[in-house]
């Protein structure tokens, strides 16, 4: 997880819209980004999604509809989202959500050149295969 490096801009605003699914936020740099919760899901900081090491992360599918349900704070420096479809383990960070904002339109071509690469659908939905077989959750 990133966490929330000194002299790094921090939220002046956070607002969950919920019609339009996405994350509407303002940082103390000035820049403002609305990030759609399909973004913030298929990019989960969790080990549920990114495993534990590079080449471990678990393409996601299925999360076009996805919904935040409620937003927890954690200390001063993240957030945990609680998501429809019941995935709640990651914590994103200031720096994390700064990053998903600002390379928002990168991060959704890497997502459909994966997608194209594993020959899957976006909305296909995800196997069901008993977890990832982490122990830690």
């Amino acid at each position: 997880m990133a966490g929330l490096q000194p002299g790094s801009p921090t939220p002046t605003a956070l607002t969950v819209h919920s019609q339009s699914r996405v994350l509407e936020i303002a940082f103390s740099d000035g820049a403002e980004f609305r990030i759609p919760f399909e973004l913030m899901r298929i990019y989960s900081p969790s080990a549920e999604v990114q495993g534990h090491g590079p080449g471990q992360e678990i393409l996601q599918t299925g999360k076009r509809e996805v919904t935040v349900v409620e937003l927890e704070p954690i200390g001063n420096y993240a957030v945990k989202p609680v998501f429809s479809d019941g995935h709640e383990s990651g914590i994103f960070s200031w720096d994390y959500l700064y990053h998903l904002g600002a390379e928002q339109n990168r991060l959704w071509d890497d997502y459909q050149q994966r997608l194209r690469t594993a020959g899957v659908d976006r909305d296909a939905p995800m196997p069901q295969a008993g977890g990832h077989g982490c122990a830690s959750h």
